[in-house]
């Protein structure tokens, strides 16, 4: 078996898309409507064909609640991980997203969080190398 999707509630689909593809470098894999209903993904620019993120819209009461405790917890919506976060942490800040914790050595790895601006944490991890 393999993960070929997974998904983040936002506050707002608009807003997450340009957030995951403009300052993340994502890009968009999906966009089709029915109705009110929008299904939204992104990809790895680098594997167009991995695993997607649904950016899905928390108008279900218990996913915004989820997503509003997991904030307020300071617990990270999604994990990103990357062979330089430093240079991430650069590149991202340049377009302009706020980070809530800068590069920080942890056991094992070095994270960095900042704000997705559609109710989410992101953390963008690097492992040591042993």
């Amino acid at each position: 078996m393999k993960i070929k999707l997974t998904k983040v509630y936002v506050d707002d689909q608009e807003k997450a898309l340009r957030f995951y593809t403009d300052v993340l470098g994502l890009a968009k894999k999906a966009d089709f409507s029915n109705g009110s209903y929008r299904w939204l993904t992104v990809a790895s620019a680098d594997e167009p064909d991995g695993t997607e993120l649904q950016l899905a819209l928390n108008d279900n009461p218990a996913a915004r609640a989820y997503q509003e405790a997991m904030f307020t917890q300071g617990q990270p919506a999604i994990m990103f991980f990357t062979d330089d976060v430093r240079g991430e942490h650069e590149r991202i800040s340049a377009k302009g997203a706020s980070f809530t914790m800068p590069p920080t050595e942890a056991t094992g790895s070095t994270i960095a969080q900042l704000n997705d601006t559609c109710g989410n944490l992101v953390q963008i991890t690097q492992l040591a190398r042993w």
